[in-house]
């Protein structure tokens, strides 16, 4: 078995003992493996080669520190053929709530929004994935001039 050790500021961390105490943890090791054996089997499960999908990805930071925004925006910029739109909201002075909407390969978009969740700064990150499918391959309509294309719809 490994060690490592984390640090936590006392908000988090007493939301954490809050978190333990709620589920009947024995303690926070305990806990801490549960977590992290959810989120890599959900991140497992979502993973499959060539998977279409499109991704929220919801993530709060201080817009005010400039190394953070930064960091998104240069991340934003270096994957721009994933990134469809964003959405910013102040949520007070200096916290900011931003949305970004990805679509492309399910790998990638994961990675992406896992880049985005664990930049340095961002708080509360989550992701919101749905896997598509393609629905019809090289058809076309007569209000767009003929143009092929095709279709993506969400797996049912």
């Amino acid at each position: 078995m490994q060690r490592f050790t984390i640090s936590l500021d006392d908000h988090l961390a007493a939301h954490f003992d809050d978190f333990i105490a709620l589920k009947g943890y024995i303690n926070r090791s305990e806990a801490v493996r549960d977590l992290l054996r959810e989120r890599l089997d959900r991140v497992q499960l979502q993973v499959k080669k060539g998977q279409p999908c499109m991704a929220t990805v919801s993530y709060v930071y201080d817009d005010l520190d400039q190394t953070v925004s930064m960091r998104i925006l240069t991340l934003q910029h270096d994957h721009h053929d994933l990134v469809i739109s964003n959405m910013r909201t102040q949520l007070a002075h200096s916290d900011c709530m931003e949305t970004v909407v990805l679509r492309g390969e399910m790998s990638a978009v994961l990675k992406l929004a896992e880049q985005l969740i664990a930049s340095r700064g961002v708080r509360h990150g989550n992701v919101h994935v749905v896997p598509l499918v393609l629905t019809k391959e090289g058809h076309s309509h007569t209000h767009n001039l003929q143009k092929k294309h095709t279709h993506l719809k969400p797996i049912s």
